[in-house]
């Protein structure tokens, strides 16, 4: 994880500000994610709705049947017109989020758009608020072995 996302997210744990949301339709897979709530990411509905859509990377794309009877890849995530040329329905799109791109972001490796890198989308699971309870001595920087280590106690 990008070290300036983590110590965000961990200030505002230590805060006692940190909130995670169950997006039901962030994920272009159809699960339910959580997000992270942090300025600066795609969880803020400003910047997300900023984005040109886009899905090149296209790691969760689905296989289709695509209109003239060839064999085509689909994102809900990708461009709504694209989405719907390929068949897909248009119901499927709203809110959904380019998770290869922003997952790729939160390890700092975020692709450019017209000079302008791709933005985060932080994900955790519920406890993340805890977090600085549960590591005690080791809050704020702790190695994932020393997560492990911590879990297997």
């Amino acid at each position: 994880l990008d070290p300036v996302l983590r110590r965000r997210a961990l200030e505002k744990a230590h805060a006692g500000e940190l909130c995670i949301f169950t997006d039901p339709q962030a994920s272009p897979t159809g699960f339910p994610f959580k997000v992270v709530e942090l300025e600066g990411t795609l969880s803020d509905s400003t910047l997300y709705a900023q984005r040109q859509r886009v899905c090149d990377a296209g790691y969760l794309r689905r296989v289709c049947r695509m209109p003239d009877g060839t064999i085509g890849y689909r994102c809900p995530g990708e461009p709504e017109k694209a989405f719907v040329e390929k068949g897909g329905a248009l119901a499927e799109t709203p809110n959904r989020k380019c998770l290869c791109n922003a997952l790729m972001a939160n390890v700092g490796l975020a692709q450019l758009r017209h000079g302008e890198p791709e933005q985060p989308l932080l994900t955790a699971g519920d406890d993340l608020e805890d977090l600085p309870a549960i590591l005690g001595s080791l809050y704020p920087d702790y190695t994932a072995a020393q997560a492990i280590q911590l879990l297997l106690q």
